[in-house]
C-alpha cells in the first residue's frame, strides 16, 4: 500500500499534506471493507438467531462425516482456513456462521457481494463479521483506482490470513447462478495471491454447504 501511494505522490517529494491525503483515502477504504467486531452485537445475535431458526425451522441436520473433516482441518497448525459455500437463500451467511461457531471455529469473516443491502443492514452485518468489496470496486474501476483499492484489499485478506481468523466465500450469489460470481472471482484472487507472495506459506479450501428442503 505504501508503495502506490508513494509512487502516486512521487511529484510532491514527500510533502505531508500529500501523505495525508493518500492515509485518508486508505482508511475510506478500509471503513467499505470492514468494521470492528461487537460482542455484545454477537452475543445478542446468538440468542436471536436461536429463536428464529426455532421457528423457521422444524430442525437443522448436521452431516457428522463432514463436520469430522472441518474440524481435522481446523486442527491443521499454522493453515488458515478458507470456506468456500454455494449461496441458496439470504440466510446462509448467518446460519453457517451460527453452525461454525458452535462447533468451536470462531466467527468466520464473512464475505458479502453486491446484492441489494440497506445501509443499516450493512452496518449490522459489518458488526457481525461481515466484508464487504468496496463499492468502486464491484464497478469495474479504472486502473488508477485499481491500484490503491487493489492493494488495500490484498493487504487486508494477507492480514485476515495470517491471523488465522477463518474466511467464508460464497461462490455466487443467490438467486444461484450455477456460475462463479464477480465478487467471489475477486476475493478468490486475493486469497491466491496471499499465498503466491508468500504471506502465508498454505491455506486449506474447505467446501461447506446448506440444503434446505425448502429454501426460506
Amino acid at each position: 500500500v505504501r508503495d502506490v501511494a508513494t509512487g502516486r505522490s512521487r511529484g510532491s517529494r514527500g510533502d505531508g499534506t500529500s501523505h495525508r491525503r493518500w492515509k485518508e483515502k486508505i482508511v475510506e477504504i478500509l471503513a467499505e471493507i470492514q468494521a470492528p467486531l461487537s460482542l455484545l452485537m454477537l452475543r445478542l445475535c446468538n440468542w436471536a438467531l436461536l429463536k428464529l431458526l426455532n421457528r423457521l425451522f422444524l430442525g437443522v441436520q448436521l452431516h457428522r462425516g463432514q463436520l469430522e473433516m472441518v474440524l481435522r482441518a481446523a486442527r491443521t497448525p499454522n493453515v488458515p482456513l478458507v470456506f468456500l459455500s454455494t449461496h441458496k437463500s439470504q440466510l446462509d451467511g448467518l446460519l453457517l456462521t451460527f453452525l461454525l461457531f458452535s462447533q468451536g471455529l470462531g466467527v468466520p469473516r464473512v464475505t458479502v457481494g453486491s446484492q441489494a443491502c440497506s445501509p443499516r443492514l450493512r452496518a449490522l452485518l459489518a458488526r457481525l463479521g461481515a466484508i464487504f468489496l468496496p463499492s468502486r470496486m464491484e464497478q469495474a474501476p479504472s486502473d488508477q483506482e485499481e491500484g490503491l483499492l487493489g492493494a488495500v484489499l490484498a493487504t487486508y485478506v494477507e492480514e485476515v490470513l495470517r491471523s488465522r481468523q477463518p474466511l467464508l466465500i460464497f461462490l455466487e450469489e443467490p438467486p444461484i447462478a450455477l456460475r462463479l460470481s464477480a465478487p467471489a472471482q475477486r476475493w478468490l484472487a486475493m486469497v491466491y495471491r496471499a499465498v503466491r507472495d508468500g504471506a502465508v506459506p498454505d491455506v486449506l479450501l474447505v467446501p461447506v454447504g446448506i440444503a434446505y428442503d425448502v429454501i426460506p
